[in-house]
């Protein structure tokens, strides 16, 4: 199954596939203690941080895992974050995740729910899931509101990765 969104485009971004070369634009969402306020068991040093999210994101592409994706600012090429279809495992279920993380800089400005409408639209467009998921930490209440503004409904609480999250959903 095809989950990567590769030069698809919304109004303003672009998706295209994580590059090497793009370490440093995203090394400052990781510099920025605010983006893992909520998750616990993530590195302290930011670089090594950065390193991980770049290798759990090749290991995806690479194993057709879907993954997240840059998102490129149509109008003056500039990263704005990463987003897209993953596919993961929740209580012994596997689910399709959209998955959307952006830098702080562009928080508030409607990216988030922009990017995760056009995975939504992509997946039941293209048949690629019967539903789809967000995996969001419970005191996340910013994610929430995305996944809310992408018609999803919380469907559960559980834990993922020793974390507490509420599941969002939406049917196709």
């Amino acid at each position: 199954m095809e989950l990567l969104l590769d030069g698809l485009e919304t109004e303003r971004l672009l998706f295209r596939k994580l590059l090497p070369s793009d370490f440093d634009a995203w090394l400052p969402f990781h510099e920025d203690s605010r983006t893992s306020a909520f998750w616990s068991g993530l590195p302290k040093d930011p670089n090594e941080a950065c390193q991980q999210d770049f290798k759990r994101t090749f290991y995806r592409y690479s194993n057709d895992l879907g993954g997240r994706q840059a998102l490129i600012h149509r109008k003056n090429q500039e990263l704005v974050g990463l987003a897209g279809l993953l596919v993961q495992e929740v209580d012994g279920q596997q689910e399709v995740e959209i998955a959307y993380s952006l830098l702080p800089k562009f928080w508030k400005k409607g990216y988030a729910t922009e990017a995760a409408v056009k995975c939504k639209q992509f997946t039941f467009e293209n048949h690629l899931a019967e539903s789809l998921i967000s995996i969001i930490h419970i005191d996340n209440i910013p994610s929430q509101k995305v996944a809310m503004g992408v018609g999803m409904q919380l469907d559960k609480t559980t834990f993922y990765k020793s974390n507490p999250v509420n599941i969002y959903r939406i049917l196709a």
